[in-house]
């Protein structure tokens, strides 16, 4: 798969989406977005995708559908990169005493939002899996993930998107051991987890053809 120079990419998600992006006179963050966006500036100067960045911290999924129309359908994006599960699961963890979003209601959700891509713009669709909660596979949060997971690896297959194997790239880091941390916090990502994230999604979409 391969961009042309007006092609259009709209990332949305939540705060590791979001990453610094209010602060950045392009709006488009420090994050892995920001490395996808500049490696392929770097790799074609003259043929590179307009990217925009709709990441905001906290998010659900139910915040997605109460932005998308105006965050997604309204930009008409050519490409449209999805990144949304880590909070549905830590909410539960961090503040049990919510309305929690479970994995009936997510995937409920994520179908209605990627049928509206499909039917108004047509873009074409990058799921990426929630990462990690904790470095720890066996964490609480990881094992609440696994269902969340799956669910956006049934989307990619039902809407012939590319599927972006974040959490999976992530547990297999964590089983090397390493002594270098990925996230901050055990959620939000520091240098090497962004970087991880952008590596992994730019080999799924030079590698995926749909």
């Amino acid at each position: 798969m391969k961009f042309s120079r007006n092609d259009r990419i709209v990332f949305i998600g939540d705060s590791i989406t979001e990453c610094g992006r209010w602060e950045d006179p392009e709006n488009i963050g420090s994050g892995y977005v920001r490395l996808i966006h500049d490696y392929f500036v770097v790799n074609d100067p003259n043929n590179y995708p307009e990217v925009i960045n709709r990441g905001v911290g906290g998010d659900r999924i139910t915040n997605l559908l109460e932005r998308w129309e105006e965050d997604v359908i309204q930009l008409r994006p050519d490409f449209l990169s999805v990144s949304i599960g880590i909070n549905d699961v830590w909410r539960q963890l961090d503040h049990p005493e919510l309305e929690q979003v479970y994995p009936e209601q997510f995937e409920k959700i994520y179908e209605s939002l990627l049928t509206q891509v499909k039917e108004k713009n047509n873009a074409k669709l990058i799921l990426m899996e929630p990462t990690i909660i904790e470095e720890d596979i066996q964490s609480a949060g990881n094992q609440k993930l696994v269902s969340y997971v799956k669910i956006v690896r049934k989307m990619a297959k039902k809407f012939q998107a590319i599927l972006v194997p974040t959490h999976q790239a992530f547990i297999s880091y964590l089983q090397s051991n390493s002594e270098k941390k990925l996230t901050t916090d055990g959620v939000h990502m520091n240098s090497l987890g962004n970087m991880l994230m952008a590596q992994t999604w730019i080999k799924a979409f030079e590698t995926t053809n749909i």
